[in-house]
């Protein structure tokens, strides 16, 4: 997987690929999900960590209460990359369940 930094123009089109994922500050791809209950967001992370750990890609996490907030960047790159829209669909595969 492609750790090179996508251009804007590829940034445009891996998003449209990816619903419910935004970007923030430009070098941060985004999404908030929200569960029934904590206990249920909480074992959402535990998944979203098994797939973080096989990607050795690993996103910023805050749970608030049932709301699940994951924000991704290559650091390496300075920026986005393949990896991050690939992690990024992988997650909301776990979300789906």
């Amino acid at each position: 997987m492609s750790r090179v930094k996508l251009s804007e123009d590829e940034l445009a089109s891996r998003l449209e690929r990816v619903p419910g994922w935004g970007r923030e500050e430009g070098k941060w791809l985004v999404r908030s999900y929200r569960f029934p209950s904590f206990p249920e967001a909480v074992a959402f992370v535990d998944r979203v960590a098994s797939v973080a750990e096989a990607f050795n890609h690993h996103p910023f996490i805050v749970i608030d209460y049932t709301l699940v907030k994951l924000r991704l960047t290559t650091w390496r790159a300075e920026g986005l990359t393949e990896l991050d829209f690939e992690t990024a669909r992988r997650f909301d595969e776990v979300a789906e369940g």
